[in-house]
């Protein structure tokens, strides 16, 4: 038998035999066990050992920060030092003019890069919290990049000293990171005299790292092979650093080089301390890094900690292999012994199996006895599998009778919703038919009451007037020339009374011709507006009161604007019960530049007002508080004044009154002036 014959033998037997499969189930769990067990452990095994690290390394950053302000301190003692010493002091009260240059010599005594004694008429060229804190006779120390030029006038060696190289980039970085102090000295006066600045130039510097990073990582605390280091920013350059140019060698420093991306946008323009893994330089390291701020609180740079990482991930991924062999022979271990313990399971098994192979082939077959006790738990399996065999077999009957019932009602039900869809669908069509007669019923009802009242009131006066002139003229015959004049006048205000009839009669007639989007004169239109309300509405106690200084044109559609104000003054007489005082005003719209944007329309009522909880709702279709009507004409008008681009707003008070504005823009919307071109029949 060759390997492939072997290999065939076993995989048949796994598909076909129960005890296999069996072996299989109780191995599965092992092993799903043991994988489980090992990804735990290393899930938490490693969780722990980095926030462990990370909590370290937060640690580390502490003490570095920390170390940076005693060292700080100690540079600042330095100047006080200086400042109160009996050298000092003797030639500021015998040699004052001398002071200065004395001064500038003392920087390497006193460990500094820098000492200079600035006048206290030089208080201007500091910033304005050191100018603050100087007058208040309080010393101050902090981080600040200066250029070169301001490097040469501390110190004329120090702009040499900050050239730094950027590798892979072929330029020198020639600004420096200084550690300045600044200290106040004031006379018997209690006045300023003078200032000693002093400090130390970080730039190529290792003093100050190394120091740091000895403080915080003391010898025995990394594990083997792992190396801390600390570094000083300028920017994202790294200025002061014990950073290896080679992690393996450990030789170099990496001065000159530029920090991550990630970290560089993080700390750098979000002002965030990180905490987390970063690529410094040539390898990975657990890293922490801070800003670096100015004395006004600007970030200049960066303060940095870290340790190489794959020392620690190495200790832990072994402890972890360990780790994993000893659950590996355990679980193996456990394995066999249930194995073994099993195997009396194996032949009862086995014929259950072949019964549910034969009841999936259709055939009627029953487990029956296993030669096992009444009381064993596969026995009591059996006798219930046969009895489930059974009932199942009556139930597969009742559903074959139920599956064909439910086939009819499912048929039934779908045709009837089919109905009902199309029955919904015819529906909805008479609503939106209803809709729109309604709408077309809002705008007779205005027009309607309008025109009743002009085709009484004006027609058969101005007929009989006509009539009654025309007659005086002819009966007068050569003596009309004596009052040719008031004839002139009279047939002039006839033929005005007919102008305006005309007009209306133009502007109510159903499908009449409209006119198309134009440039007008905002106050005509309002006047003609008051003149076809005052003729509705002279039988009642209103009085209108005009106020128009609108001078802006408009570019509107002109029966549509006339349907629009007649009914929001309708509107208005309606809120006051046909009396009261109606004030209508026009003025220009002008934005917050003082330009002429369009024109406004105020119709102020003093009638009963809107509710509050109603002035939201007033423009709502179908939304009326009138019997008789249909809540449908501030609607339109809203939206005709919205298709121009303008917009209508109110302000009410309850018992008081209401206004209504209407602001209208000098260029009509070009979507608005489209529809007017096509359809110059358009309606509300």
């Amino acid at each position: 038998m060759n390997i492939r014959q072997f290999i065939v033998m076993w995989v048949r037997r796994f598909r076909t035999m129960v005890r296999y499969r069996l072996l299989v189930l109780t191995s599965v769990p092992i092993i799903i066990t043991l994988l489980a067990l090992i990804a735990l452990t290393m899930y938490w095994t490693v969780m722990y050992t980095w926030q462990n690290a990370l909590k370290n390394v937060r640690a580390d950053l502490a003490v570095a920060h920390h170390s940076m302000e005693l060292l700080q301190h100690e540079q600042r003692m330095q100047l006080g030092s200086l400042a109160s010493s009996y050298e000092f002091q003797h030639r500021l009260r015998t040699d004052e003019a001398n002071l200065s240059e004395w001064v500038n010599g003392q920087a390497k005594r006193y460990g500094l890069n820098f000492v200079v004694l600035h006048p206290a008429s030089a208080l201007g060229e500091f910033s304005k919290s050191s100018r603050r804190l100087l007058l208040q006779g309080k010393e101050q120390t902090f981080f600040q990049v200066l250029n070169e030029r301001a490097l040469e006038n501390l110190n004329r060696d120090l702009p040499a000293k900050a050239h730094i190289p950027l590798l892979s980039e072929h330029k020198v970085e020639t600004r420096g990171l200084v550690s300045r102090s600044l200290f106040p000295i004031f006379n018997e006066h209690g006045e300023l005299q003078w200032i000693v600045d002093g400090g130390m130039l970080l730039n190529n510097s290792t003093l100050l790292v190394d120091r740091i990073r000895d403080l915080v990582y003391a010898s025995n605390t990394l594990p083997e092979g792992s190396i801390g280091t600390v570094t000083l920013f300028m920017d994202d350059i790294r200025v002061s650093t014990n950073v290896p140019l080679d992690s393996e060698s450990l030789n170099g420093r990496a001065i000159g080089t530029r920090v991550s991306e990630d970290v560089r946008e993080t700390v750098l323009e979000q002002g965030q301390s990180w905490f987390n893994r970063a690529y410094v330089y040539d390898d990975w390291y657990v890293s922490a890094y801070e800003p670096l701020r100015d004395h006004n609180n600007a970030i200049i740079g960066m303060l940095y900690t870290g340790y190489l990482e794959w020392p620690m991930i190495k200790v832990y991924l072994t402890n972890i292999v360990e780790l994993g062999v000893g659950i590996v022979i355990v679980l193996l271990l456990s394995g066999l012994v249930v194995y073994r313990g099993a195997k009396d399971l194996f032949q009862p098994i086995e014929k259950i199996h072949q019964v549910v192979k034969a009841v999936q082939l259709g055939l009627e077959r029953r487990i029956g006895g296993l030669g096992l006790s009444q009381d064993h738990e596969l026995q009591i399996l059996g006798k219930q599998f046969d009895s489930m065999l059974d009932q199942l077999e009556s139930r597969n009957e009742v559903i074959k009778q139920a599956s064909l019932e439910l086939e009819d009602k499912v048929a039934e039900r779908t045709q009837s919703l089919h109905e009902k869809t199309e029955e919904l669908e015819q529906h909805i069509k008479l609503l939106n038919h209803a809709r729109s007669k309604l709408v077309q019923s809002e705008k007779l009802a205005a027009l309607g009451e309008l025109t009743a009242g002009i085709a009484h009131e004006i027609n058969n006066p101005t007929a009989v007037i006509l009539g009654n002139v025309e007659l005086l003229q002819f009966e007068l015959e050569g003596d009309a020339e004596r009052v040719k004049e008031e004839l002139d006048a009279i047939h002039e205000q006839i033929d005005r009374i007919r102008n305006i009839t005309r007009s209306l009669l133009q502007y109510s007639r159903q499908g009449g011709v409209q006119d198309e989007v134009t440039w007008h004169h905002l106050n005509p239109l309002v006047e003609e507006s008051l003149t076809l309300v005052r003729t509705g509405t002279k039988k009642q106690d209103v009085f209108i009161e005009a106020e128009l200084n609108a001078k802006c044109r408009v570019e509107i559609n002109r029966h549509q604007l006339l349907q629009v104000l007649v009914n929001l003054q309708m509107n208005g007489v309606h809120a006051m019960d046909d009396k009261g005082l109606l004030h209508v005003k026009t003025e220009d719209w002008l934005n917050e530049q003082g330009e002429a944007i369009g024109a406004v329309v105020h119709i102020t009522d003093h009638g009963c007002g809107i509710a509050e909880d109603k002035v939201d709702r007033i423009f709502d279709p179908f939304y009326t508080t009138r019997r008789s009507g249909t809540g449908l004409g501030l609607s339109v008008s809203q939206g005709i004044v919205t298709e121009i681009g303008g917009e209508i707003t109110v302000e009410s008070k309850v018992g008081i009154g209401s206004t209504f504005s209407v602001y209208l823009p000098e260029k009509a919307t070009s979507n608005m002036v489209e529809i007017a071109e096509t359809d110059p029949e358009l309606e509300s």
